[in-house]
């Protein structure tokens, strides 16, 4: 019998697969045990799980989704594991592609929506050699000598697959084949109890891949829920693991940190352990508790625009969080006799040159950071000849607004935060009477005097 979507009901499993999940271990929750319905589920997601059963394969919606739909939240992208190799999924699916070296999965698109297919993954067999294979062909992993998972393609059964994803939580299964979730690790006690634990043993597990420390202050952050015991105690010993990194992927889940929606969350959870000092080191070394507010008043108000639909982007929070580096930076340079624009150029430059080491921001949030932190003493000069100008300037907005975040901390920055914010509010002749009562700049004097000399000279010669 084929199965098509709005058509399945629940001993439909029976005819397509009989043997949905093959381990007989798992807790099965029935469909009227738990509150997933498939109208909160992606039209799409359906339409790749319907097809791979209607194939012969087992096929499961995994991870974040199914956490998310059974605490009654809207997930933001729909993740499917199956029986299927990625090469069938590839055959099954003409929108696919195949992608990544270290997971290899297939990518299934519906305009802008994305369904991540993975093949269940078999337990972690390792291999030194770098084709992860051994003398009889056999596939492993291959991992670094200190545990670091390099390449898995080892494919195998949902049970094992269960047992190699990260968090209880996100090994949750949902088909619709009969309905029903299959919890293979305690991820619906866990659910009940709000808290975030490893599957595993949690030294093994934050060696494979450090990043799951990050991963796990997210969830916690995100849901609200406290992390298990067993699997907090050894993050502040291992946080130095996210050094071995690649900048690039610490830059992606800095943003899934704090451009979410719970950045206040997360920053607090990064506080607690010593991950901040490892993830952020030059802006650990440079808090203090008035930069620290700071960051955190840039962080609520970054939370609310999400929570009003409103755009944001990584370079404003790059600035905030890098700025207590950048002050002690020029602070120093300063004190050795530069002079301030010069100052603070090099301390920019350097700045985000040491953190890129760490971690690599793309250069468009860079560059948005760097030109914030020099617009900030042109706003706090207010040249006349340049007030109109700054006002255009493209990152004006942003640089006002950390103007007055700083002001909360800063005194003498308090008025001027209120005739940036006047000036904004005024027709073309107030501003025009505005910049007179500032008077004449010294930079515009000189230019006129050095205009005038100029002329002068021009005339004697021609004459």
């Amino acid at each position: 019998m084929k199965w098509s979507f709005g058509e399945a009901t629940e001993n439909m499993a029976s005819e397509v697969n009989p043997s949905v999940v093959t381990d007989p271990s798992p807790i099965v929750i029935p469909r009227d045990q738990h509150s997933i319905s498939r109208k909160n589920i992606s039209e799409n997601a359906l339409k790749v799980l319907y097809r791979l059963l209607n194939a012969g394969h087992q096929a499961f919606l995994v991870g974040g989704s199914v956490r998310d739909l059974l605490l009654g939240l809207l997930p933001k992208d729909f993740d499917v594991a199956t029986s299927a190799h990625p090469d069938e999924v590839r055959r099954l699916f003409r929108n696919s592609r195949l992608i990544g070296r270290r997971f290899r999965l297939a990518h299934v698109r519906f305009g802008r929506e994305i369904i991540e297919v993975s093949t269940f993954r078999s337990l972690l067999t390792t291999s030194t050699q770098g084709n992860g294979e051994d003398r009889d062909g056999e596939q492993h992993a291959v991992v670094s000598d200190r545990g670091v998972i390099l390449r898995d393609n080892v494919y195998g059964t949902i049970e094992q697959d269960a047992q190699r994803r990260d968090f209880t939580i996100n090994a949750l299964y949902y088909t619709p084949a009969d309905f029903s979730v299959y919890d293979y690790t305690g991820g619906m006690d866990d659910l009940e109890r709000r808290q975030i634990r490893l599957i595993g043993d949690p030294q093994v597990r934050y060696r494979e891949d450090p990043v799951r420390m990050l991963r796990g202050a997210r969830f916690a952050a995100k849901l609200d829920f406290d992390f298990a015991e067993d699997t907090l105690r050894p993050i502040d010993d291992l946080a130095f693991l996210l050094e071995e990194v690649a900048p690039a992927r610490l830059f992606d889940e800095l943003t899934k940190l704090l451009l979410s929606g719970y950045s206040v969350r997360a920053w607090q959870e990064l506080r607690k352990t010593t991950l901040l000092e490892h993830l952020l080191p030059l802006t650990w070394d440079a808090l203090d508790d008035t930069m620290e507010d700071l960051i955190l008043d840039a962080m609520h108000n970054t939370d609310r625009r999400i929570a009003d639909g409103l755009p944001v982007t990584p370079g404003f929070l790059v600035a905030v969080l890098l700025w207590p580096a950048l002050v002690e930076a020029r602070a120093s340079l300063l004190a050795d006799g530069r002079p301030p624009a010069d100052a603070l150029h090099t301390a920019a430059l350097e700045v985000i040159a040491k953190q890129q080491s760490r971690v690599a921001m793309p250069r468009r949030f860079s560059t948005f950071a760097k030109e914030m932190w020099e617009l900030q003493p042109r706003l706090e000069r207010r040249q006349a000849s340049r007030v109109e100008r700054l006002l255009q300037h493209p990152r004006f907005r942003a640089a006002y607004d950390f103007l007055l975040l700083r002001a909360k901390s800063e005194d003498a920055l308090t008025d001027l935060g209120d005739w940036w914010e006047r000036y904004q509010a005024l027709d073309k002749t107030e501003r025009s009477r505005i910049r007179a009562d500032l008077g004449p700049t010294g930079t515009r004097r000189r230019g006129r005097r050095g205009s005038r000399s100029r002329s002068n000279s021009r005339a004697e010669r021609r004459q």
